[in-house]
């Protein structure tokens, strides 16, 4: 398995989640948790911002009404305190991932403590044409070759969320069609990445968390207006 640097270029193949593109990339899925779906949309949007060619990232989804609650001062520096804010989902960037650990260990590794209402995950792929994947050399790295240079690749950036109530939104941005209003979105665009996300989010009475999320207090500042925070 490449590493997580490499898992832009990295195609799709049986032991991987896949992508699913849609016939109409203009149709969203209207049965979306507007505050899981917003949040998602605001973290693929901030990604974008940081251009193509970047490792896998990790955010966790605070309740805003919670985190304007516990930390008010900082709630207000952020805007959050705006009551078209409330029953929304703040995301919170996390530390740089290991580079040399693939995102999907990462998140089999991930048990998010209570006060964590949802996670998102941003991933760069190559998605090659149904079928391809089975003409790909055995070997891992002349796979990836053959993949690069496939003439049908499509590279492709993936959000994937999830909430502890079950909720799950995807949004998918290629980069041949690198706008905002070519974004696809959708309940159950990457199921096997959404099946990863989500089961960060187990019972946390009866599971053990393992990782800390980062504490708002200790960043900087959005990432952009409006965006999720950063880990300087």
């Amino acid at each position: 398995m490449t590493t997580d640097h490499d898992q832009h270029d990295q195609p799709d193949r049986p032991d991987q989640p896949e992508a699913h593109l849609p016939d109409d990339p203009r149709m969203a899925d209207l049965d979306a948790d507007p505050a899981l779906a917003a949040a998602v949309l605001e973290v693929e949007q901030h990604a974008a911002s940081l251009g193509w060619d970047q490792p896998a990232r990790l955010f966790a989804l605070v309740d805003t009404a919670e985190l304007v609650a516990a930390e008010p001062a900082l709630a207000a520096a952020m805007g959050l305190d705006d009551p078209a804010e409330a029953g929304g989902l703040t995301p919170v960037e996390q530390e740089e991932l290991d580079p040399a650990q693939a995102l999907e260990d990462v998140l089999e590794g991930i048990v998010w403590p209570a006060q964590v209402a949802g996670c998102a995950a941003v991933v760069e792929r190559l998605v090659l044409p149904p079928g391809a994947e089975g003409a790909l050399p055995e070997d891992a790295t002349a796979a990836l070759d053959a993949a690069r240079a496939h003439p049908d690749r499509q590279e492709v950036r993936i959000v994937a969320g999830a909430t502890r109530t079950g909720s799950t939104y995807c949004a998918l941005r290629l980069r041949a069609h690198d706008d905002p209003t070519s974004v696809v979105s959708s309940t159950d665009l990457v199921p096997g990445l959404l099946a990863l996300v989500r089961g960060t989010l187990v019972d946390p009475e009866t599971d053990t968390p393992t990782h800390t999320p980062t504490d708002p207090r200790t960043q900087d500042g959005p990432a952009t207006a409006g965006g999720p925070e950063e880990t300087p």
